[in-house]
């Protein structure tokens, strides 16, 4: 790559980057609690009715990869830890939001995108096909 061209590339970056909305740098080391009525589906396994904390971890900043930790209110343990990937809203809310994936009648429902209350950033999780 020429120099010229990495000049280039840099200003384009740094002229895009002007435009974004500004984002907290500790967007993705969050947390949230949240209550489940019924039994919910994440990937690998079904959590029963109750209360749970999902913590978006630290994952590989060079990837759309998100580590996503689910404890019991208590956080004795993790119940679940979750690979997901990056999602994004275009407007910030006070309250969690969660998106659940359409399921057959008489399954439990599955949680689809998480995000945390006042980020833009959230998780989409990734169901295997034998999940699906």
């Amino acid at each position: 790559m020429t120099q010229k061209f990495k000049i280039f590339c840099l200003a384009i970056l740094l002229g895009s980057a002007a435009t974004l909305p500004l984002v907290r740098a500790d967007e993705w080391k969050t947390e949230t609690m949240v209550t489940f009525s019924a039994p919910v589906a994440v990937p690998g396994q079904v959590l029963p009715p109750g209360r749970y904390i999902f913590k978006l971890a630290d994952a590989d900043s060079q990837s759309d990869r998100q580590i996503v930790q689910i404890f019991s209110e208590h956080q004795s343990e993790p119940l679940a830890t979750v690979l997901a990937i990056r999602a994004y809203r275009l407007e910030p809310s006070d309250d969690t939001l969660i998106t659940f994936e359409d399921r057959p009648t008489g399954s439990p429902e599955a949680v689809k995108r998480l995000f945390c209350p006042g980020d833009l950033g959230g998780v989409a999780f990734t169901y295997p096909e034998d999940q699906r």
